[in-house]
């Protein structure tokens, strides 16, 4: 599913994010991203999205090579990715079932399956009843769920999520993780970069530790590790 080898990111002759990257992830896996700001993680969940392209290095994700990838191409790399944000990034002026129709529109899906499919995916995040709700009129943990219907609707064979439990209480955190295990169960790969301590230490996941921009644990069935 993505293999890095050597690579390095370094923004200015001062700042290097990302130093002699070496990293396999297989397809199914669920993993966890870990390591204090500044760490490198959000650089590396821009490398997987191809949204910058690494300074020395290799990087493939599905098999292609995201050095090479043309700019006309990085859409239809995007569209095998769910991206699940923080902050929500949900359109305020529509509501829940328009939200997540929203980016089946955009990829030029019929109306007849958008119908089909925005129903059932709410559903399984649990909010089957929410449908003509507006962000607005969501509790923080139903809009996170809004994104995770939204990241998943066009069936990616992966799905990435950004510090999705940052603005949750700790249940509500436990809920949408348990969500995302779901997703991984039904075969999808899910990747979480994240400083939730006790959340990763339940799931017991694979554990990727960042520090200054290395990688200095990869722990299968991890724990979250201080880095400096």
């Amino acid at each position: 599913m993505i293999e890095i080898y050597h690579l390095y990111q370094q923004y200015n002759d001062e700042m290097i994010a990302l130093r002699d990257i070496n990293l396999v992830i297989d397809r199914g896996e669920f993993v966890f991203i870990v390591g204090a700001s500044g760490a490198g993680k959000s650089t590396l969940l821009k490398l997987f999205l191809r949204e910058v392209k690494p300074s020395r290095g290799s990087i493939k994700i599905f098999g292609r090579d995201l050095v090479r990838l043309r700019n006309r191409e990085i859409p239809y790399l995007r569209r095998n990715i769910g991206m699940v944000f923080q902050d929500f990034r949900l359109l305020q002026d529509r509501n829940v079932y328009e939200n997540v129709a929203f980016s089946m529109r955009v990829t030029g899906v019929s109306v007849r399956e958008i119908r089909k499919r925005v129903p059932l995916t709410l559903e399984l995040v649990g909010l089957k009843d929410k449908v003509f709700k507006r962000p607005d009129e969501l509790s923080g943990g139903e809009q996170q769920r809004v994104c995770l219907a939204r990241a998943i609707i066009n069936r990616p064979a992966m799905v990435i999520a950004d510090e999705p439990t940052g603005n949750l209480d700790p249940v509500t955190a436990m809920d949408i993780l348990n969500l995302l295990q779901e997703i991984n169960i039904r075969g999808t790969t899910v990747i979480v970069a994240t400083h939730a301590r006790e959340l990763v230490d339940r799931l017991q996941k694979r554990v990727i530790v960042l520090d200054q921009g290395r990688i200095i644990s990869d722990q299968e069935r991890g724990v979250y590790l201080n880095a400096r």
